[in-house]
């Protein structure tokens, strides 16, 4: 089966051969995948570390680990629902003191786009829940029908980088007095509306940035890459390497300065690498994407 190959998902896996060139994964490697999704990286990176290495490959969203898990046996992956802030203590439960390489895909899969029950797409009559673990935390739905309207207008303009977050928000409360929200496609479409014709010229839906603000708002993503960032480097073995794919400016500028201010990480790209024509041609999604790899220096104390 090729790396590209994806079985039970409809997820792409982006960037795979960059991810695989920078991580210089080698035979016999430990290596911590933070986010499994669609089982694409897992399932090449468990390839090239072989029988006798390890990938231990994480999720938030047990519906991930449901799915793909079935399609790893015979790899020697260990799965484990957990967020990719929390890789020290699954290091620990596995006993291992250093990954060989972490790689860190910070993107929504296609697959939960896909599923019209979490509210994850635009069309979706389901519920806007917007959480990666629905066991926990607090849905989309929820937050919109109960937060204030600066709070909310803050959160579209602080996560979504949307220009328009003050009339979206003032929106919001105006139409749940009547009506409190629920669906996805409703909320999408209230959203739409706020955003002036021959205003919003980009390829992407006018709804987009504030679904953004609402998912990173509900599962606490920024603040999980900053405590990432903050603890990864101590578990990753000098001269080896961290790997992150971001998907919004937010996240790769915290991403750059990590790289470039931490003493322990020395950055291997100086730029971000992005996605080629023909990786485009074959999965649009890829355009956003933005991997950056560091290696773990030699630190004398």
């Amino acid at each position: 089966m090729s790396p590209m190959e994806q079985p039970h998902t409809c997820h792409i896996p982006v960037l795979m051969n960059e991810v695989l060139r920078g991580l210089d994964v080698q035979p016999g490697n430990i290596v911590v995948d933070g986010t499994l999704g669609g089982g694409g990286h897992t399932r090449a990176l468990a390839a090239l570390v072989g029988d006798e290495g390890l990938v231990a490959s994480l999720d938030r969203d047990v519906g991930a680990l449901d799915r793909t898990g079935p399609t790893l046996e015979g790899l020697n992956v260990r799965l484990c629902h957990a967020d990719f802030c929390d890789i020290p203590e699954v290091l620990d439960a596995l006993e291992v003191d250093l990954a060989d390489c972490v790689l860190l895909d910070l993107g929504l899969s296609s697959d939960q786009l896909a599923d019209r029950s979490r509210g994850f797409s635009f069309a979706s009559e389901g519920p806007l829940d917007l959480r990666f673990d629905t066991s926990e935390g607090e849905p989309a739905w929820r937050l919109l029908n109960r937060l204030s309207e600066k709070h909310l207008a803050d959160i579209i303009y602080q996560y979504g980088e949307e220009r328009f977050s003050r009339r979206i928000a003032r929106a919001i409360v105006g139409r749940r007095r009547e009506k409190p929200f629920e669906s996805a496609a409703d909320f999408a479409e209230l959203v739409r509306r706020q955003i002036p014709r021959g205003r919003e010229k980009s390829r992407i839906d006018p709804a987009t940035r504030t679904f953004q603000a609402l998912r990173i708002a509900v599962n606490g993503e920024l603040e999980s890459l900053r405590i990432a960032l903050k603890r990864l480097p101590d578990r990753i073995r000098p001269g080896g390497r961290l790997a992150i794919i971001s998907f919004h400016s937010l996240e790769d500028r915290m991403v750059k300065q990590a790289f470039r201010d931490d003493d322990r990480l020395e950055p291997v790209t100086r730029r971000p690498i992005v996605a080629g024509e023909e990786e485009l041609d074959e999965n649009p999604r890829a355009r956003s994407a933005k991997l950056r790899v560091a290696l773990r220096r030699e630190i004398d104390l």
